[in-house]
């Protein structure tokens, strides 16, 4: 999670008042750089639930991969997955590596799920450690699903290549964590009276005599929030490409100014957006740099809202630090006239020191 930002757009919504009218709506952006698949897990249907019956793992691991595993990875021997390698480079030469796991796989599971990491490098919020997360693979046969994933390994899998604009998914994440509250915030009732005895922001009365226990119904203080959420209904209003394919990633048909999605001075206590980014609609649970998941959505997507067709016509990009009056430094710059003088001022201590 990068930020919040706010765009413009119009109403397609045959029959409502707001039908063709500009509505100002708040925005999410998701940096979403591509993710890693590192191999696959298999797992066969019992009478209580999955049971996992065999992993195989690709043959080259990143270094942000393998940080996973370790606790301490600078103290460490950096040893893990070493001897992996060199089974699947043997089996390589003679064959397909991992062929028996691969097979049992295919005889045996019903489900399987693909091992992905986050390339977490390429953020930049001063973390190494990559993220794992298995991802089920749907559709055809567990031999297709197993070929499927083999043909992906150390394949880098794009937002844009799972997802689509326009479609309804669910944001999962950890929500901003609050300490340790009272009652009146972490429940929200109602304080006591003024003159109250031995404060006020507190529960008056916790329970009866009997049963004997405070039971769970009964607010208490404790820790407020930091707890996990999964918020369902999020709508895609664009996935933007990364700063490299495309420097002007927040452009819309109708504001032409050339801009990328990073606001000015960068979005507050994250920085600067270089990769690709998701847009959704409204907020996702969790603190800026935290990390989201995103989920297809488990319902059937058919109400007007979901079906309807999103164009923006304007993204904000003006300082999200304060009253941001400009959209660019180039706009502030035309309007303060301090850029051109400046650009003289340094082209002629340039040329003095070219003389000197």
């Amino acid at each position: 999670k990068a930020g919040m930002t706010h765009i413009v757009r119009d109403v397609d919504k045959p029959g409502s008042k707001l039908h063709k009218k500009e509505v100002v709506e708040p925005v999410t952006i998701l940096e979403a750089p591509p993710m890693v698949v590192v191999g696959f897990v298999g797992y066969v249907e019992t009478p209580r639930g999955l049971r996992a019956l065999t992993s195989v793992w690709a043959g080259h691991l990143s270094e942000e991969c393998k940080r996973r595993f370790y606790k301490n990875w600078h103290n460490s021997k950096q040893k893990a997955f070493t001897k992996y390698q060199k089974r699947w480079q043997e089996a390589g030469k003679d064959g397909t590596p991992m062929a028996a796991e691969v097979e049992r796989a295919k005889k045996y599971c019903q489900v399987i799920r693909a091992i992905c990491h986050t390339q977490v490098g390429k953020i930049k919020i001063g973390q190494k450690k990559a993220h794992l997360k298995e991802i089920q693979v749907n559709g055809g046969t567990t031999e297709k699903k197993v070929d499927f994933v083999m043909g992906l390994f150390e394949q880098e899998v794009k937002v844009d290549s799972v997802f689509s604009q326009d479609e309804m998914i669910d944001s999962i994440g950890v929500s901003k964590g609050r300490g340790f509250e009272g009652v009146v915030t972490r429940w929200g009732v109602t304080r006591l009276v003024r003159k109250s005895h031995r404060g006020l922001r507190k529960v008056a009365c916790i329970g009866s005599w009997h049963p004997a226990r405070v039971q769970f119904q009964v607010p208490r203080s404790g820790q407020n929030g930091y707890g996990h959420r999964t918020e369902i209904n999020k709508k895609i209003y664009r996935i933007g490409k990364s700063i490299k394919d495309d420097p002007n990633n927040a452009v819309t048909e109708n504001d032409l100014t050339e801009k990328a999605i990073t606001p000015m001075g960068g979005f507050s206590h994250y920085g600067e957006v270089t990769n690709e980014f998701v847009m959704l609609k409204g907020t996702t649970p969790g603190i800026r740099k935290r990390l989201v998941t995103l989920r297809k959505s488990l319902l059937p997507q058919v109400s007007r809202k979901a079906v309807e067709k999103i164009s923006l016509k304007f993204i904000d990009t003006s300082s999200k630090f304060g009253h941001g009056r400009f959209q660019t430094s180039e706009e502030k710059a035309k309007f303060f006239g301090g850029a051109v003088t400046k650009k003289a001022k340094t082209e002629a201590k340039a040329e003095e020191k070219a003389e000197a």
